[in-house]
């Protein structure tokens, strides 16, 4: 990686064979929308030296997806006046580069902003938009009159579709649910008639599950978990039966803390990394993440057999890092702040089968609802006191 030497400035070297590394939420835990927290200025001046460099490997880990990286780590970069590199940014999508067995497959993209280009970047050849084929195939949607497109002389045609990623929410729900339903029950010929006995669904790829957000308003919002929700729905009303995905990525999927956890490691190579440090506002997806990430640490240190492939239960995906990228921390201690989305005053189901499970159990469908993954390492006021413990638990640094 041509940028690991600069990376590795960054970071101060630490004369000690111990080594924590910092997971950083962003929205609610650094940012409401636009606007910093304040205590995330303070946490940042008590993790840089003089010189703006970070005292430990930090890296931000975000379900949203729908910017680039290097556009998402110079927004953090001057709204937290630290110097902050796109390989220290992990967004919901980004483990989708390793998905190389899809890279030269036909896939439609859901989402907002440019998910194409992000797509192309992610390592895609073959990618086509909801506009694109709402162009090609004007008559699908139905929904707003005034939008209707007339039909115009005949486009190039399109590939059949193969596979399908879902970045995040889009703009016009009703839109996106409608095409997405074309081509899942047409085969990828949204131009066909449905076929609601298909053998085999077409593989879909769904990047951040968050049920709701952070964001200025008092209550948090809509992510992109409510949309796959209700694209489930509709699949399973039209067809009898559930929504089935190839992979699940973003928090609090396993192989997104691998991947997080290797830009960790590649910023401070020559100390063994053997705490991570996960900061987050999200019972469902940053704690739920960083408890099943630190069970699975647990079942790698434990394992007789070091090329044993584990994939800790719960993810609700198979996808996990190849063999040689495997990770090497201890232990990850989640954190939890009170400054975003968790609110301590909503109860938390008893058991698997009470009758407010559904009500409170606000991750995906594909998720196992286990009660100690809910439990945080530890539960502080914001990130500024979750930087005080850090630094309280690893001891002064040396010179």
């Amino acid at each position: 990686m041509k940028c690991q030497g600069f990376l590795q400035q960054i970071v101060r070297r630490v004369s000690t064979s111990r080594q924590a590394g910092l997971l950083f939420d962003v929205d609610g835990v650094l940012l409401r929308g636009g606007s910093v927290i304040p205590a995330a200025r303070r946490a940042f001046q008590k993790l840089t030296d003089r010189n703006n460099n970070f005292l430990f490997p930090v890296v931000f880990v975000t379900n949203a997806g729908s910017c680039q990286r290097h556009h998402k780590a110079q927004q953090l970069s001057r709204l937290l006046e630290v110097q902050i590199t796109p390989e220290q940014v992990v967004l919901s999508h980004s483990p989708l580069q390793m998905m190389k067995n899809f890279h030269d497959k036909c896939v439609l993209v859901s989402g907002q902003g440019p998910v194409g280009q992000i797509a192309n970047t992610l390592g895609f050849r073959n990618v086509v938009t909801i506009e694109q084929l709402s162009e090609h195939h004007p008559l699908l949607d139905m929904v707003d009159h005034s939008r209707k497109l007339k039909p115009t002389s005949p486009l190039k045609s399109l590939p059949q579709i193969q596979a399908i990623i879902l970045f995040g929410e889009p703009v016009r729900w009703e839109t996106n649910l409608q095409l997405l339903i074309d081509v899942l029950l047409t085969n990828g010929r949204p131009g066909c008639v449905y076929d609601t006995h298909l053998s085999a669904q077409m593989p879909i790829l769904a990047c951040n599950m968050d049920l709701l957000w952070m964001a200025e308003a008092p209550s948090p919002r809509f992510g992109h978990g409510m949309f796959m929700l209700c694209l489930e729905s509709v699949y399973k009303k039209l067809t009898g039966r559930d929504l089935q995905y190839e992979a699940l990525l973003g928090k609090p999927s396993l192989v997104t803390y691998q991947y997080a956890e290797q830009l960790l490691r590649l910023q401070n190579p020559n100390h063994r990394l053997t705490t991570v440090y996960a900061v987050g506002d999200n019972l469902m997806t940053d704690i739920y993440g960083a408890n099943l990430y630190n069970r699975y640490l647990a079942q790698q240190q434990s394992a007789s057999i070091t090329n044993t492939k584990l994939v800790a239960q719960g993810t609700g995906s198979p996808v996990t890092m190849a063999e040689e990228e495997l990770v090497s921390a201890v232990q990850c201690r989640s954190i939890l702040v009170r400054t975003g989305v968790y609110n301590p005053r909503s109860p938390l189901p008893s058991d698997q089968n009470s009758s407010i499970t559904e009500a409170v159990f606000h991750g995906h469908r594909d998720l196992v609802l286990e009660l100690d993954l809910l439990e945080p390492s530890h539960v502080v006021e914001d990130v500024e006191d979750a930087v005080d413990l850090l630094l309280q638990h690893e001891g002064p640094l040396a010179s």
